[in-house]
């Protein structure tokens, strides 16, 4: 069982599934059992009612999409934010992981 659920959010769900990659070994590392995984934004209302989420990641590229994303969100009490830029671009999954832990906190 996962103490923490981390759903990554991007335009196809593709560029995000290789910093889950990144995400899923530095949680291992730390010794975190986190389910962290990617959808496509078209997938984002199916999970939602799949799986209990802890934490939302939006990436860069659909940051236009986060007050749509936010508003069904905010019934559930699920934070959100836009992953940072350059986390996103160099594949930082420490640091993407260390920002959803913040959310969640």
């Amino acid at each position: 069982m996962s103490e923490k659920t981390i759903m990554l959010c991007c335009a196809a769900g593709m560029s995000t599934s290789m910093l889950v990659a990144k995400m899923q070994t530095a949680a291992k590392e730390q010794g975190k059992e986190y389910d962290i995984f990617a959808v496509s934004a078209s997938e984002i209302d199916q999970k939602l009612v799949e799986k209990e989420i802890d934490v939302v990641l939006l990436g860069p590229q659909i940051r236009y999409m986060k007050n749509d994303i936010e508003k069904k969100l905010v019934d559930k009490k699920i934070p959100m934010d836009v992953i940072d830029m350059q986390s996103y671009g160099m594949m930082k999954g420490a640091k993407v992981l260390e920002q959803a832990e913040g959310l969640m906190a």
